[in-house]
């Protein structure tokens, strides 16, 4: 019987084991997994994910009777191009197999795969005309809404909050950079109060502004906030691959731990999207 070569008999370098973990079990507390709807996985930097949705047309009152206009919604599509996000380690077999090695490790790289994550998710910056990834973030898309700053009261934040809602949003999350919620922390309920704002601070279990949750992420660029509405913003995010190889450094007797995740993401109507500024931050 003739020979054929399969993963069966083939040593381990022709068919290395690779783990996939869910993104949204592994790394939950992800910005694209907490504040955008997943839309769907793309394997590749060519590939997209296209949303479609729809531009509605008004509906209108007519007499009892009277002819009918035909409506007109827009039939779009929102594009969603993906980047690669990598962390490659080297450790000694003897150190790889020591207690507590494996898993600190699992635990470094996922908490590199967040960071990394959260700081394109937000900040990414807009890939260069010929190029389509890493797409970029929420901050660097065009038509968001700008609340301006929004020092010494919350009005403005009110302000965009509202303009939000009357272009058909329903902001479900604030993400702020710590410094930021710092100086909003510090706004007091008059000149020579000592009373915050936003309360004592003390028990918080969740925190809030203006009844919408708040997260703290310093991936957001300092005294910057964002306001988000979860079902303007769509994402492809892919499951998180790890792999780990003896043969990557055979010579020297190292284990070769990869971790990859492929993530994307756009805002299907920017307008439901806004960005404020604490005394006069901002990303540039």
């Amino acid at each position: 019987m003739a020979f054929t070569a399969k993963t069966a008999n083939s040593a381990f370098p022709w068919r290395p084991d690779i783990s996939v973990f869910h993104a949204a079990d592994i790394v939950p507390e992800a910005l694209i997994n907490q504040c955008s709807t997943v839309s769907g996985v793309v394997e590749g930097d060519a590939p997209s994910l296209r949303v479609a949705y729809i531009d509605d047309d008004e509906a209108v009152f007519k007499a009892e009777g009277e002819e009918l206009d035909e409506a007109e919604p827009d039939l779009a599509e929102c594009v969603i191009y993906t980047g690669k996000i990598t962390q490659l380690i080297r450790v000694t077999r003897e150190q790889y197999y020591q207690n507590g090695t494996a898993d600190q490790l699992a635990q470094s790289t996922a908490r590199a795969l967040v960071r990394k994550a959260d700081e394109a998710f937000l900040a990414q910056p807009d890939p260069a005309p010929s190029a389509t990834n890493p797409p970029a973030g929420l901050l660097n898309i065009d038509g968001i809404e700008d609340g301006g700053d929004v020092s010494g009261d919350l009005d403005g934040l009110v302000a965009l909050i509202a303009v939000l809602q009357a272009n058909g949003g329903n902001p479900t999350h604030i993400v702020v950079d710590p410094a930021g919620w710092a100086a909003l922390r510090k706004l007091k309920t008059a000149t020579d109060s000592n009373v915050s704002l936003l309360g004592a601070g003390t028990t918080d279990a969740t925190p809030m502004l203006l009844s919408v949750p708040v997260i703290v992420n310093a991936a957001m660029p300092t005294l910057t906030g964002l306001v988000i509405d979860k079902a303007a913003v769509v994402s492809a995010v892919g499951p998180v691959l790890v792999a780990v190889s003896d043969q990557r450094y055979f010579t020297s007797d190292s284990i070769a731990l990869r971790a990859t995740w492929r993530i994307g993401q756009n805002i299907v109507r920017p307008d439901r999207v806004g960005v404020f500024t604490i005394e006069g931050g901002g990303s540039s």
